[in-house]
């Protein structure tokens, strides 16, 4: 696995100005969900927006009406959510689930593994795989003003890399 995904990219740049192979591979990431395990490796053809926040993030709050909107929008286009929770106590993940329930996949890296390797600096922090497996983008934090970029960054992959 890569070490460290912590790479320079600024919020959604450059989705299509280079060469696949100059952006960092997805490592593959196994994590449980409620509904059973989840493995990065079986999403292939779709483009993934991986997303950490934790019960206690207040941006997070106001991220999940957005994402949702987001995963209805363009799921059938091959589009997919995972939301991955690092609270230490599950119990704060689910308050937080009841409170504002998602409609996509929604992983758990208590010990932060995952977290470490995406080298995570801020809550939220999101990162835009392609259909090949590659991350395109990352973004820190969650704005309303942001809403529209992320969506036009979302789009763009969905387009360029065709219909699933």
């Amino acid at each position: 696995m890569n070490k460290h995904i912590g790479y320079s990219l600024l919020a959604l740049l450059l989705l299509n100005a280079t060469a696949y192979a100059d952006y960092p591979r997805l490592p593959d990431i196994n994590l449980s969900t409620q509904a059973g395990d989840i493995n990065t490796s079986a999403m292939k053809n779709k483009v993934i927006y991986i997303d950490f926040w934790a019960s206690w993030c207040k941006p997070c709050k106001n991220s999940f009406p957005w994402l949702n909107a987001m995963q209805d929008r363009y799921k059938n286009q091959g589009f997919k959510i995972v939301a991955i929770n690092l609270d230490k106590d599950k119990s704060k993940a689910y308050a937080f689930l009841k409170a504002i329930p998602a409609n996509f996949t929604v992983a758990f890296d208590a010990q932060g593994k995952v977290a470490e390797e995406f080298n995570v600096q801020g809550m939220p922090s999101s990162y835009l795989v392609d259909r090949s497996g590659h991350i395109r983008a990352r973004h820190i934090g969650f704005r309303e003003k942001d809403k529209a970029s992320l969506e036009k960054a979302v789009a763009s992959l969905l387009k360029e890399q065709g219909p699933n």
